[in-house]
């Protein structure tokens, strides 16, 4: 089923991508590093999860482990940092920002995406290229944008502005008459909504291009990849079966974790640790104006060498659904001090809170305690606080102080928007 150009709609989808985020912020702060080759490490310095096109040019794979690559970076003088979340985070909520004043309606997809709604009838590109300045000229952040009918279409479109520089940045799909040529030379894996799995069934019948997936027989599609699969194939010709989210929706399930930067072997460390992911679970919770009444706390000596592995976890059902931290680590602790047996050495500890539900969607009972009200406000104010000064400015003494569980982070650069006494100097 050959298809020309989609056609032209009151408005088009664009999908804005920022170049190498994490390589670029770190950029943005440093001049010296505009030309040279940068690489991100992750939690515990472990993968590199963040290439500059200098670092992708000399074969290294996204998520490698540094130590395989170490020799190859430094003969070729490539500049190393730990991940510097605090940093990445409020760059992007800088960016997502500028973008809310380009355009009327945004999504914001990932910590570097985000999905626009453009006006159409030929101005789309026009405002793409004006947001595209405006958001590296503000912030120092380069971006990519796809311009499409649709937002599988935008993903698409993303791909081209990004590996062909001579768009400048910015790829309208919709002005296009071989949108045919385009999408028989995307590979079906690099279609948005298509795993591994799903990729493997289609190439197996024979399914290889977003253009055969375009043209595949609808009742097939449907029965092996769900409705799913066809809102896919119905993006793929235009049609648009997936609208902006300007607000997220809250998830069902917030887990908070991290691999510790030495082993821990005492209670003590071990409990600071899982109060300091219970206070940040607690965070993201409140941030989508919800509560929970389930709480699992988790431990694991999993990959930390040899000797004697144990894993467990345990699950605590609260008296009534809440987001207040101290009561939510009372109950976490609680959970740790079942699951703890002395004499290994734990790599990682994590919290998950599920029975999500919206805050204020539960009766209050008889009993309820007159300390409600209280304690709601009592975090709005410690999340007002670090907000506005930054994360642990006021944290519980349950997480500890010295932290020395906390992840490895050697080659961090420093918190520049969030910490004052990090903010960089400017000499005339």
């Amino acid at each position: 089923m050959k298809q020309s150009a989609p056609k032209q709609n009151a408005s088009s989808f664009a999908l804005v991508d920022c170049n190498n985020f994490y390589v670029s912020c770190e950029r943005v702060f440093d001049p010296s590093l505009a030309r040279v080759p940068v690489a991100v490490r992750s939690n515990n310095d472990g993968c590199i999860i963040a290439r500059s096109n200098e670092v992708k040019a000399m074969g290294v794979p996204m998520g490698a482990p540094y130590f395989q690559y170490k020799k190859l970076l430094a003969r070729h003088g490539t500049r190393i940092f730990s991940s510097n979340y605090a940093l990445y985070g409020d760059m992007s909520s800088r960016v997502m920002a500028v973008l809310g004043q380009c355009a009327p309606d945004v999504e914001v997809y990932s910590i570097d995406e985000a999905f626009l709604h453009l006006a159409g009838n030929g101005q789309a590109e026009g405002q793409a290229r004006e947001a595209r300045q405006r958001v590296l000229q503000w912030t120092g952040i380069p971006t990519s944008i796809g311009i499409a009918p649709t937002k599988t279409l935008a993903k698409i479109a993303n791909r081209f502005a990004k590996k062909h520089p001579e768009w400048e940045g910015v790829f309208d799909m919709t002005q296009r008459k071989d949108v045919d040529d385009l999408l028989h030379i995307v590979t079906v894996e690099d279609v948005w909504g298509i795993g591994t799995q799903r990729r493997k069934l289609l190439n197996k019948h024979g399914i290889h291009t977003a253009r055969e997936l375009r043209d595949a027989n609808e009742k097939w599609i449907q029965q092996r990849l769900t409705i799913t699969g066809l809102r896919t194939v119905y993006e793929l010709r235009g049609i648009s079966c997936l609208p902006l989210e300007e607000v997220p929706t809250p998830k069902k399930g917030i887990t908070s974790s991290r691999s510790f930067g030495e082993p821990v072997t005492d209670l003590g460390p071990l409990s600071e640790a899982v109060s300091s992911y219970v206070t940040r679970a607690a965070e993201k919770l409140r941030g989508q104006v919800s509560i929970c009444g389930m709480l699992t706390v988790f431990i694991t000596t999993k990959d930390f060498g040899k000797g004697p592995h144990y894993t467990n976890s345990r699950t605590a059902t609260l008296p009534e659904p809440t987001a207040y931290t101290p009561l939510l680590i009372r109950y976490a602790e609680a959970c740790l001090e079942k699951i703890y047996r002395p004499g290994y050495r734990y790599r990682k500890a994590g919290v998950m809170l599920t029975a999500i539900q919206p805050k204020g969607s539960t009766q209050a009972h008889l009993f309820e305690s007159a300390d409600h009200s209280v304690n709601g406000a009592l975090m709005e104010v410690v999340d007002e606080i670090n907000g506005r000064w930054g994360r642990g400015t006021v944290f519980f003494a349950a997480s500890g102080t010295k932290q020395a569980w906390a992840m490895k982070q050697v080659q961090r650069s420093p918190r520049y928007t969030t910490r004052w006494e990090e903010v960089p100097d400017a000499h005339a």
